[in-house]
């Protein structure tokens, strides 16, 4: 059985991170810090790990899934909910990308801070693996997602994706583009190594 090994914090709120969870780190914030829901919107949070931006997203809205093939991210992101005391606006659905959802269910909004790092074979391996690696050129889940996604917007939706310079930026706003979302970079850091995070906003 998974447990805490870390307790974090960010705004007002504190969330336990299990051993086999990803760990919020500069993308989960920088993403945290430009996420801006209205009351009465409905959101997905793809990937949701620890429960984060799940746990945000329902400080402001009443409807939101989160979703994660990892069942110990499963199991800290209710805990997390329960403990920022927003368990009953969060549903919780375990599987990979939309495959969990039931046909025809849409929403205002979806996240993803997705697995975008280039990656060698086996990385994805373990749980903790599968959280950062996309393949070779890290792009084997953020295509997917982007030639799916539209099928659970509203019309209206928005999408906000999170990856890095490493894995193509502007290959992915071309992507968003022919799927008739018009695409543009929303906020950026810089890390080392010449690598900058680039959280991306889709609408349709």
């Amino acid at each position: 059985m998974p447990y805490p090994t870390k307790r974090l914090t960010f705004s007002d709120l504190c969330f336990d991170v299990y051993e086999d969870v990803y760990e919020p780190a500069e993308d989960s914030f920088l993403f945290a810090e430009n996420l801006h829901i209205e009351a009465g919107m409905s959101v997905l949070d793809l990937g949701t790990g620890c429960g984060i931006l799940a746990v945000l997203a329902a400080k402001k809205t009443d409807v939101v899934v989160a979703v994660d093939l990892n069942p110990s991210a499963m199991r800290c992101a209710k805990e997390n909910a329960h403990l920022n005391g927003v368990c009953d606006r969060i549903a919780f659905l375990r599987g990979d990308l939309f495959g969990t959802l039931r046909a025809g269910v849409r929403f205002d909004l979806v996240l993803f801070n997705a697995p975008y790092l280039p990656s060698d074979a086996g990385e994805e391996a373990t749980w903790i693996g599968r959280s950062w690696a996309g393949g070779a050129d890290g792009r084997l889940v953020v295509d997917r997602f982007i030639t799916e996604v539209l099928a659970y917007l509203k019309p209206a939706g928005r999408v906000l994706l999170m990856q890095s310079t490493l894995t193509g930026v502007e290959k992915t706003l071309r992507g968003f583009s022919q799927q008739g979302f018009s695409a543009y970079v929303v906020a950026e850091r810089s890390l080392p190594f010449f690598e900058t995070l680039t959280l991306i906003e889709a609408n349709v």
